[in-house]
């Protein structure tokens, strides 16, 4: 049955589908509406209203342990505050999905309007060596059905899972018929806490022993993670490519900012990448190989351009909507300019 639902609200039956169980955060612009859906849900599940973003990451990193899906709700400065948690998680191998409704920052910023500026944060927000995945929807049947491919991508990578919204995608409604959208849903097989012999510590180690100084097990561990991380990401190929074959412009372009650009489909090729990391390289590179100009279109000032221009190699052009607002007419605008 087709129901009026908002983004946010999509994201938390999305993750009830999947199978979480347990969910913690704390309240935040423009995010708060999940946990608002979410409270309603007990007892169908473990809902904390945590005393604060630290301590609501970590919740879910040990109910995720416990042997629950997990999964928290955050905004920019929030996410800034996950992040040694985050870090932890990749760590200890722990699946969960963190949901970060960007907006304009830094620091409280404009805290009632939207923006894409988290999207370094995202992939490289930790300290040292990992291999995120983070996926960004474009409607709010995009935020039902990723929600449940982050917590399916969590299963299977043993990793928290970054799924990134903005303020306009998360208070976006629009009519959906949620039962209708076909999805799987990847049960939990990592075995509980306390259920065989398991040694949970954010120090290097094998078989439980610490192994702090032997640079060569490092480079072991690190590749086995590495490895697994891009298996598991190669079951998440998100991405939608629309070529105009009058044009010789491809626009790359995530989120609401797609929902945007989407209007100039007569005019430009469109590359809207949902998984934002690992970048989808050979699908860029052949979308790119077509098109003598590429551009990237995005609320912040070139964060993904720079990946784009790294995966290419070759110079890749920007249109930058910064200050919370977007206007195609101004997208226009700038696009002319280049």
């Amino acid at each position: 049955m087709k129901s009026l639902i908002m983004g946010n609200e999509a994201v938390a039956c999305g993750a009830l589908k999947a199978g979480m169980t347990f969910f913690a955060a704390y309240p935040i612009t423009p995010a708060s509406e999940i946990m608002h859906e979410l409270a309603d849900r007990e007892p169908e599940i473990a809902f904390v209203h945590a005393e604060d973003e630290i301590a609501s990451i970590h919740m879910a990193i040990g109910a995720s342990l416990a042997g629950r899906k997990a999964m928290t709700s955050t905004s920019g400065p929030g996410m800034s505050l996950k992040q040694e948690g985050i870090g932890l998680a990749h760590m200890m191998e722990v699946p969960l999905v963190v949901v970060d409704v960007q907006r304009v920052g830094p620091s409280t910023g404009m805290p009632t309007l939207p923006a894409q500026g988290d999207i370094l944060q995202a992939a490289h927000g930790s300290h040292g060596d990992y291999l995120p995945i983070v996926l960004s929807p474009a409607s709010v049947e995009e935020c039902y059905r990723y929600t449940i491919e982050a917590f399916n991508a969590a299963e299977e990578s043993r990793s928290p899972v970054i799924l990134l919204l903005d303020g306009y995608l998360a208070h976006l409604q629009e009519t959906v018929d949620l039962d209708a959208i076909p999805v799987a849903v990847r049960p939990r097989t990592l075995a509980p806490l306390g259920q065989g012999r398991r040694h949970f510590t954010g120090l290097l180690a094998k078989d439980g022993v610490p192994r702090t100084k032997d640079t060569a097990y490092y480079r072991e561990w690190y590749a086995g993670m590495k490895a697994r991380m891009l298996e598991a990401a190669a079951h998440y190929r998100f991405y939608d490519y629309q070529k105009n074959p009058s044009s010789d412009t491809l626009i790359v372009a995530f989120g609401i900012t797609h929902r945007v650009v989407s209007h100039l489909r007569e005019s430009y090729s469109l590359f809207k990448p949902v998984r934002m990391f690992p970048v989808l390289e050979d699908e860029l590179r052949a979308a790119a190989a077509e098109h003598a100009k590429i551009v990237v279109v995005e609320m912040n000032d070139g964060q993904y351009r720079g990946e784009i221009q790294k995966i290419l190699r070759r110079e890749v052009l920007g249109v930058s909507v910064l200050g919370g607002t977007i206007s195609l007419k101004e997208i226009r605008e700038q696009l002319r300019g280049l």
